[in-house]
């Protein structure tokens, strides 16, 4: 057998680079169209100048997508809002569900919006050296809530991979983040959301 070749990387905690990475992707605003609740703030923001700005940055590292081996990297997110609403990821939950996934908070303030398939919420603030866990089955998406750009180190199961469309098939999660005027957040109701059929419920937890 042949044995894959220790590696090593350094996080970049100011500029949210990681050396060493072997990908690399990027999220601009027109990318996450259709994803924040007020549409009228959306479209004035793409045509503002430098509207379609980079919100989020991918870097990782992939030694392999074998079942066993882990896959890490670094997020980072830039601070902003549309209309009240805080910059996010896309948000997934994983292909395979009953992988869980790790987020360690380098720099920045943060939160961690989570849903179970049925719809429950579970929020968890991230600050510099906190660590979330996000259990199997969580659908989970990333809200920069601070001043300065959010930035995270990551690592999940390389075989886990990445399901976006439960999230748009709901209509969004079920919760929303906004400025709550006062220096903080505030949890809203999205009333676009549509609960999960619970055949799709159980599909997911059946493909375990």
């Amino acid at each position: 057998m042949q044995l894959r070749e220790p590696g090593r990387c350094v996080i970049g905690v100011i500029d949210g680079g990681l050396s060493g990475a072997t990908g690399r992707y990027v999220k601009r605003l027109s990318d996450l169209s259709g994803l924040y609740g007020d549409a009228a703030a959306f479209a004035a923001a793409a045509v503002e100048e430098g509207g379609d700005r980079i919100v989020y940055e991918v870097q990782d590292y992939r030694p392999s997508g074998a079942t066993g081996d882990l896959i890490f990297g670094v997020t980072r997110m830039v601070p902003g809002r549309i209309g009240r609403e805080y910059f996010l990821t896309r948000g997934h939950i994983h292909a395979r569900a009953d992988r869980s996934e790790i987020y360690t908070g380098e720099a920045g303030r943060g939160l961690m919006l989570m849903e179970s398939p049925s719809g429950e919420t579970r929020i968890v603030e991230i600050g510099p050296r906190t660590v979330c866990y996000v259990p199997p089955y969580w659908i989970h998406r990333s809200v920069n809530v601070g001043d300065g750009e959010l930035v995270m180190s990551f690592c999940y199961p390389a075989d886990a991979g990445q399901d976006y469309g439960i999230i748009e098939q709901a209509g969004g999660m079920r919760q929303r983040i906004l400025d709550d005027g006062a220096g903080g957040w505030v949890a809203v109701d999205n009333p676009d959301y549509r609960p999960r059929p619970q055949a799709r419920i159980d599909a997911l937890f059946a493909g375990a």
